[in-house]
């Protein structure tokens, strides 16, 4: 009887010790399948790049002005499909490195295995970095604008009269008498009235 305790024994402290390690891993299997599905495209739809350019880029939001590039895909190299835009033009794919590992391509560059994608909204517009500005009041003093004057025109100085002298003639000179001649001659006048009055006194 003792014999037959000792199997029995044997066997519940097996299972006691097995059976927690069982549902463990039972566990553990079934969070690595549930993580694998989160990963994986529940359509299981796939894009191709069919461009005649070598490469195209991968954005990361469906518009080529407004979302910046995160990356490339090779011409003939394939990605999983996660979705695509409200109009169509952009579908969604798995691309690791990209915020959130998820990119946008153009869609006439791409050909989409068959199905039928779900529609995803797009992500928020990046913020443009800030510029600095500069007061327009400071700037204003920069500004130099040009005034259109009038050059000074040119005015000639007035004309300078030459003084002119007249030489009088030779025959002019020969008319005047000279001052001497005049003195000589009233003080023989002169002589000649004293003795004249001496004379008359006799």
């Amino acid at each position: 009887m003792k014999r037959n305790w000792f199997p029995s024994i044997i066997l519940a402290i097996f299972i006691t010790l097995v059976s927690p390690g069982i549902f463990l891993a039972s566990n553990s299997v079934t969070l690595v399948m549930a993580l694998q599905l989160t990963v994986t495209p529940a359509a299981g739809m796939y894009i191709t790049v069919v461009t005649d350019e070598p490469q195209i880029n991968v954005r990361m939001g469906p518009s080529s002005s407004v979302y910046p590039v995160v990356g490339t895909l090779l011409t003939g190299s394939t990605a999983p499909a996660l979705g695509r835009s409200p109009g169509g033009d952009w579908i969604q794919i798995e691309y690791a490195g990209a915020p959130n590992n998820t990119g946008w391509v153009y869609s006439p560059l791409v050909q989409v295995s068959p199905g039928t994608l779900r529609i995803v909204d797009p992500p928020p517009t990046p913020v443009p970095p800030a510029t600095s500005t500069i007061d327009p009041t400071l700037a204003a003093q920069f500004n130099i604008i040009p005034t259109s004057t009038r050059l000074p025109t040119f005015t000639p100085p007035p004309s300078i009269i030459a003084p002119s002298f007249i030489e009088r003639a030779d025959s002019d000179s020969m008319d005047t008498v000279p001052v001497a001649v005049i003195i000589i001659a009233l003080v023989i006048l002169g002589s000649i009235g004293f003795l004249l009055s001496l004379y008359l006194r006799r």
